[in-house]
């Protein structure tokens, strides 16, 4: 790289960067990209995963390969610790990176809404990590059902609450609909698969709220015709290893459940509070600050105010415009 090489350093392989890196393939400027994954993730089909439906190599593909025809790329396996707004630099697992123009597209993850505790009993869906665990909780459910010495201890094992009647949680009630209602009917003697519960837990007033309100019961009318359980305006207030507590209105219910999944709630990557810190170090009255979910209010061209040389795309962005 020669030293007056224009430098843009993109952190994250997701959708938004990967398709920055992309859109700047025909430039002079020395690109880097960096992820603390070596693929790139089709996340939109992660259920798909959890639920049997794929293998993990259908959704995932090397950043590496994708980008290995673009000259101007390279790619860092590495996850960022610290920004410097200041000198323009990041500090990585992989080393410091200099740059000219970043472009932040971390995304975001899970958030229990101050209820850090429950996610050892509710695990989210946000990586392949995420869905290959979640398959095999999803599976051992039903293996532990066949088992089962009790008809007590046969109903929690396949009673199945998903928390969230948002896209993720939607898929996610329904594929598992799917399988105990299809896909696994005929594998067992000790039981009907078919008998399993699987519920969708909505804490608002309709399944899918960021969407059409016409979407919302043609939603709820085929999740309810493969078997799944929508109750909405329900808050789940207590996961436990063995159940959770659901309140409606003033009444609560205890529900015996050994499979709980958590689609309620995201927050932004850690980056987005990393680098409103760094922008308040180097001027205390820059006013930067984050939202609710961590995420970083950009301009319309999606750059921060103060700095037209630092961009943040996706979930990650809070863009209001």
């Amino acid at each position: 790289m020669q030293l007056d090489t224009y430098r843009v350093v993109i952190v994250g392989g997701g959708f938004a960067g990967l398709n920055a890196a992309r859109a700047l393939r025909k430039t002079d400027a020395d690109i880097t990209l960096i992820d603390r994954s070596n693929h790139h993730l089709f996340q939109p089909l992660l259920y798909q995963v959890a639920t049997g439906g794929l293998s993990p190599a259908d959704i995932a593909a090397p950043i590496r390969g994708l980008l290995s025809k673009q000259k101007n790329v390279r790619v860092l396996l590495g996850e960022v610790t610290g920004i410097d707004i200041k000198s323009q630099q990041l500090k990585t697992t992989s080393g410091v990176v200099k740059y000219d123009t970043l472009i932040l597209a971390t995304g975001a993850s899970h958030s229990y809404f101050g209820n850090d505790g429950w996610a050892a009993n509710a695990p989210g869906l946000k990586s392949l990590d995420d869905a290959t665990a979640i398959r095999r909780k999803i599976l051992l459910a039903f293996e532990a059902a066949e088992q089962a010495t009790s008809d007590e201890e046969r109903t929690a094992w396949l009673t199945f609450a998903v928390i969230g009647g948002g896209p993720t949680g939607v898929e996610l009630a329904g594929a598992i609909g799917e399988l105990s209602r299809q896909t696994l009917r005929r594998d067992f003697r000790s039981f009907d698969p078919s008998s399993a519960r699987v519920m969708l837990i909505e804490g608002g007033g309709r399944v899918l709220p960021t969407y059409s309100e016409s979407l919302s019961p043609k939603a709820e009318k085929s999740l309810r015709k493969i078997g799944v359980e929508v109750m909405t305006g329900a808050m789940v207030t207590d996961i436990r290893t063995n159940g959770i507590t659901v309140r409606r209105g003033e009444s609560s219910e205890d529900i015996s459940a050994k499979t709980v999944l958590w689609a309620a709630g995201v927050q932004a990557s850690p980056l987005g509070k990393m680098l409103v810190e760094s922008a308040i170090a180097e001027d205390a009255t820059s006013g930067l600050t984050t939202d609710r979910a961590g995420r970083v209010p950009v301009n319309s061209d999606l750059t921060i105010p103060g700095h037209p040389e630092i961009f943040v795309l996706g979930d990650l962005s809070s863009f209001s415009h």
